[in-house]
């Protein structure tokens, strides 16, 4: 059986969660703090496939938590907040978050939020296929890299396979609407703003390297498209 790990100080909310969890055919796992989220996941991350993270817990809050966490695992974190701002919701995407959930929220829409990235984790292709070069870009789809003229590019996950999926597709344009099917999946709550805020940061990291022959162009009242310089 999956695990899932669901980390939040409010015993409430984690005995919630668990049951809707129990009902998706996901064993529950849960820490009532940052740190003991940490040493769960480090004691069972082969087994864990999701994790719901609080932003407000003791000890650790939720960013840490998740920005720990992105160092060494690619595993599907859901944020869950009190705070509705923007900033927030944008910092807790850009270090390495899946989606987030803002309370009070009801059980059956986080593991609606679950499912649908639980259905985007597909299998992994061979190496062949999960990898590409294209002038001095390298990207590695299996191990979340990227490399410019051979040095890493730090990107988060989403980044990454936005970059991915404009790049392999080079000779196509993309809508927004696109770009969140592609990579949120139909199931996202969000809107097109979120790509537009990711292609935004992910312009400026590429933009510190050069790419004289590649970029990632705005095609205005469309979207985006990879385009590749003679």
């Amino acid at each position: 059986m999956r695990k899932i790990l669901i980390a939040d100080d409010n015993k409430q909310i984690t005995t919630i969660l668990s049951s809707y969890a129990k009902k998706e055919g996901l064993e529950p796992i849960i820490a009532l703090d940052g740190a003991e989220a940490l040493e769960k996941f480090s004691q069972q991350e082969q087994e864990i496939s999701m994790v719901l993270l609080d932003v407000m817990m003791p000890k650790l809050d939720g960013f840490e938590v998740c920005r720990r966490l992105r160092k060494t695992s690619m595993v599907p974190i859901i944020m869950i907040t009190a705070r509705g701002e923007d900033y927030d919701k944008i910092m807790g995407l850009d270090i390495g978050a899946d989606d987030y959930v803002i309370k009070p929220f009801s059980a059956s829409e986080v593991m609606a939020r679950v499912r649908a990235v639980l259905r985007r984790i597909q299998p992994q292709e061979p190496a062949s296929k999960n990898s590409l070069s294209m002038d001095n870009l390298f990207i590695n789809l299996d191990k979340y890299a990227v490399q410019i003229d051979g040095e890493e590019v730090p990107l988060t996950k989403k980044e990454i396979e936005l970059l991915w999926t404009l790049a392999k597709n080079h000779t196509k344009v993309f809508s927004r609407d696109n770009l969140l099917d592609s990579i949120w999946g139909i199931d996202y709550f969000g809107d097109s703003r979120t790509v537009d805020s990711h292609i935004k940061r992910l312009r400026a990291k590429l933009d510190k390297y050069e790419h004289e022959k590649w970029d990632i162009k705005t095609i205005w009242g469309v979207g985006y498209r990879f385009e590749v310089k003679p």
